[in-house]
């Protein structure tokens, strides 16, 4: 019985709840949001971590394959929070070549 009255009430919940979803606020869309330029493209990432729970830190080695979006570029942006970084290079027919960079507690800085 009791089931019977509830479902006999959800279709009045469900439109009320349309109703009030409509009725609020939409200033948020005069705001204009812009997605952020994209410079390169991932093609692909490959990781060699290890693990020191103790510590609880993450040792590891990435390699990352980009291309350019648009335009050639000659510089990157990564977001490098809390990392320590020893050496950035490029691997060229299976030899690195090390690269200058700048480091910050924010981000890493390339100039290629």
């Amino acid at each position: 019985m009791k089931l019977k009255y509830f479902l006999s009430l959800l279709p009045l919940l469900l439109i009320f709840v349309d109703t009030y979803s409509q009725s609020t606020d939409t200033a948020w869309k005069k705001i204009y949001r812009a997605t952020p330029t994209k410079i390169n493209d991932l093609v692909h990432t490959r990781l060699d971590v290890k693990f020191d729970y103790n510590k609880s830190w993450m040792y590891g080695k990435e390699w990352v394959t980009l291309h350019p979006h648009f335009y050639p570029t000659d510089s990157l942006n990564l977001d490098a929070k809390g990392m320590t970084i020893n050496d950035v290079s490029i691997v060229e027919a299976g030899k690195n070549i090390s690269l200058k960079y700048i480091y910050t507690t924010v981000a890493i800085f390339l100039s290629l």
